[in-house]
């Protein structure tokens, strides 16, 4: 309690762990959702060391940090980390996250992550996963399709935003050569 009786509380800290690689307009979706919950969060960029990830790990960093510039506004904070080689729940410790928030497309993405929250309630138990159903019109994007929509030519404005689009189209020409 402070001196004039008004009870406080330490902020709620959230991480929104993935790859990211690239961002799509569903990973938006989520984090414009997860800000109306918690009062600061983390975006985790994870290594991703065994999906061989197109986009560096600074350069995925570099690319939430420009979308996030933009979601901030008017909510929760938002902050950008890369982490290695460390358990999901002990960089959520690190950062003094209570809840990891998740998105959910699938019930293939309801049974992995089913896994994980019982592996991490059993590493930590006093993290919270909070689950966030992906919105419809966003439920058939992933990543990885998206990735392999652009490698073949396709168009991917309708899954990410026009500037990772534009850094998608631009890296997949330099690996195609198209």
């Amino acid at each position: 309690m402070t001196q004039t009786g008004e009870i406080t509380r330490k902020p709620l800290i959230g991480l929104y762990p993935g790859t990211f690689d690239p961002v799509t307009l569903g990973h938006l979706d989520i984090v414009k959702r997860a800000v109306k919950l918690v009062d600061h969060l983390v975006i985790g960029v994870a290594t991703g060391s065994g999906k061989s990830p197109l986009f560096s790990l600074d350069e995925r960093v570099a690319m939430w940090r420009h979308e996030a510039a933009l979601l901030a506004r008017g909510g929760a904070t938002i902050e950008v980390q890369s982490y290695s080689d460390t358990l999901q729940v002990d960089f959520a410790k690190e950062l003094g996250a209570s809840v990891i928030v998740r998105g959910l497309r699938a019930f293939s993405d309801f049974e992995y992550e089913f896994q994980m929250v019982a592996m991490n309630r059993h590493l930590n138990p006093d993290i919270e996963a909070v689950f966030l159903m992906a919105d419809p019109r966003h439920q058939a994007i992933a990543s990885r399709l998206v990735k392999e929509i652009a490698m073949l030519g396709g168009e991917v404005k309708a899954f990410t935003s026009p500037y990772v689009a534009e850094l998608l189209i631009r890296r997949c020409k330099e690996r195609t050569g198209k």
